[in-house]
């Protein structure tokens, strides 16, 4: 056997070998075998039974509208910003 398919042979081997290591320690692989172990796990939703858990939704999704409406504001802001120095109406500013 020439050297050369030894050589092709161990490199084949340790690309394929290397392959099937990284896809046991990939995500993926550790959910399926999370599945494998405990079965469907339940996620918890909206129905949970501690009172907190609610409390805390509705206040990120106050804090979400806030958010929202500050960059809506920001936005409007900007763009009365260009607008202004569109028509020269800020000057030149300063020089550094």
């Amino acid at each position: 056997m020439p050297v050369e398919m030894v050589v092709q042979e161990v490199l084949t081997a340790l690309i394929v070998g290397a392959t099937f290591v990284g896809l046991a320690f990939s995500p993926l692989a550790r959910a399926l075998g999370n599945r494998i172990m405990h079965g469907k796990v339940q996620l918890r939703g909206a129905g949970s039974d501690d009172p907190r858990v609610d409390e805390l939704a509705d206040e990120v999704s106050v804090l979400r509208r806030q958010i929202g409406d500050m960059h809506e504001r920001l936005d409007f802001a900007e763009r009365m910003l260009a607008q202004a120095r569109d028509k020269g109406a800020l000057g030149p500013g300063m020089e550094r």
